[in-house]
């Protein structure tokens, strides 16, 4: 590949790929409806949206991971429906991922021919990417991160694909190895060749990108160039109208807390998360905004004991701790309420014992458990959640709304005050959403502390006193709720400065 990267692109005006009312329903969930992409040959093609637009549904779709129910794909004027990848590979589609794919327990030549990788292509585009001598006996569960995405990436390229899918494969990579993928793409786009470019970071987009299919709620709600001011637009198209709900509850948030410190992080780094600091006051809710894998996982595991940092400190009443075991967090007073329900619940228990499980050591210290007393305990539980089920019925016949408030509950009776909460509405309908949030806003009200992550970044004002947003493993921003509104917090989830700055 002797191009230029800097070569100006083939426009084709005929359109290498074209997708065509995409369908897609798991169950009752719907997530394609409608979906359109076009790609020119030689065309760097962005494809954008929010968190559950759809973005990895018709990825998988157009790779053959996933069947469509409905709606057509057209490349190079044939009309195919791909079954498997390897279909998908040998018309001359293929994506990589963010997540590293090579086995980590064969060599990456063993890799390398468990998908009858072309190996003199595969070295060649070794060279592009700065890997020239890498040796191929490696395992890869030796090598780092960003050198797994790059073997990922070459492998892909030795097949010398008519059009290259990158999904988030960026997240994980540092500024030299990024510029490292552009010129490939930019090298490929030279040679008539495309690529589709999936990335949280509208900078990226708007620096390689020539136009970008943006979605919302499985739908295709726009192409926009992004360069000469089509940032903007993106950000409007994805954010779409504002929920009468969300607006109401936005315009009067909550006013800052001023109780005394629950937490304070120093310098806080672990994985992704790098050099993070901040407070957690009781009688507040602090937001955490951000994008798939900006660190957010990390620190929140990092305060609930479930791995430990590489450096800094986490200071809980005035004292530094160290968590090597989540029991370690407990006993000082820090509860993990996670995404996935399930993984903090005892699924063919009861919704009684669920909820009476971390308070046996209270009401058993000096003698048998109190039955009656925690009976008590549990009812007013269950009735101060409205979980809409009896006491004695099994926790995994429950809706997951009911099941994420199981998990608030056994900690609620505990009397612990301050509480992590990831992503806790995650997969939950608005109503069930909507006595989350006031249940949050009720336990900061009576002196909690509470740390929200939510994946919905409209959803942040609902609850928080304030927020902080992470990008790149780095906080880059702090501000009230009252001036979190979806467009900033989006500007800075995606590493843009705020409007005033820009």
């Amino acid at each position: 590949m002797a191009a230029d990267p800097k070569d100006t692109p083939v426009t084709d005006s005929a359109g290498l790929l074209e997708a065509s009312g995409l369908v897609k329903h798991f169950g009752p969930v719907v997530a394609l409806r409608s979906a359109d992409l076009r790609v020119r040959g030689g065309e760097i093609h962005a494809l954008m949206g929010a968190n559950g637009a759809g973005k990895s549904t018709l990825v998988k779709i157009l790779t053959g991971a996933l069947t469509a129910d409905a709606g057509t794909i057209t490349l190079g004027g044939r009309t195919r429906s791909f079954h498997t990848t390897s279909e998908a590979r040998k018309a001359g589609l293929v994506c990589v991922y963010q997540d590293p794919s090579l086995l980590p327990d064969l060599t990456v030549l063993q890799n390398l021919k468990l998908t009858a990788t072309p190996l003199s292509t595969f070295k060649r585009y070794l060279v592009e990417l700065g890997l020239e001598g890498f040796d191929l006996q490696t395992m890869p569960r030796e090598l780092a991160r960003p050198t797994l995405s790059l073997l990922d990436l070459a492998r892909a390229l030795a097949i010398e694909p008519q059009l290259l899918l990158l999904d988030e494969i960026t997240a994980s990579l540092p500024a030299d190895l990024t510029v490292r993928v552009f010129n490939v793409a930019r090298q490929l786009r030279a040679e008539g060749r495309s690529v589709i470019f999936i990335s949280h970071r509208l900078a990226e987009v708007s620096a390689l990108c020539d136009r970008a299919t943006v979605l919302r709620d499985g739908k295709t709600v726009g192409v926009v160039e992004p360069a000469q001011g089509g940032e903007e637009r993106i950000v409007k198209l994805m954010l779409g109208p504002v929920a009468d709900l969300v607006a109401a509850e936005a315009a009067s948030p909550t006013a800052p807390a001023t109780g005394a410190v629950a937490v304070e992080v120093r310098n806080l780094k672990a994985g992704t998360l790098n050099d993070v600091t901040f407070t957690l006051r009781f009688g507040e809710v602090l937001g955490v905004a951000a994008l798939e894998g900006q660190g957010q996982q990390e620190l929140f595991d990092c305060l609930a004991g479930v791995r430990r940092p590489e450096a800094g400190q986490i200071v809980v009443g005035g004292k530094a701790r160290t968590f090597r075991h989540p029991a370690d967090a407990i006993r000082a007073g820090m509860v993990l309420i996670p995404a996935d329900r399930l993984q903090a619940l005892l699924r063919q228990r009861s919704v009684r014992e669920n909820i009476a499980l971390p308070l046996v050591s209270r009401f058993s210290r000096w003698g048998p458990i109190n039955p009656r007393r925690e009976k008590r305990q549990v009812e007013k539980a269950v009735k101060r959640l409205q979980i809409d089920t009896r006491v004695q019925s099994e926790v995994r016949r429950l809706s997951g709304g009911n099941q994420q408030k199981v998990g608030i509950a056994r900690w609620l009776v505990g009397g612990f005050k301050t509480l992590l909460c990831f992503d806790p509405t995650r997969g939950i309908d608005i109503g069930t959403k909507r006595q989350i949030y006031g249940l949050v806003k009720e336990l900061a009200g009576n002196g909690s502390a509470v740390l929200l992550f939510t994946s919905e970044l409209p959803e942040i004002q609902l609850a928080c006193n304030r927020v902080i947003v992470l990008f790149g493993g780095k906080l880059v921003d702090e501000m009230p709720a009252a001036e979190a509104d979806e467009q900033a917090l989006l500007r800075a989830a995606h590493g843009l400065p705020a409007e005033a700055d820009a």
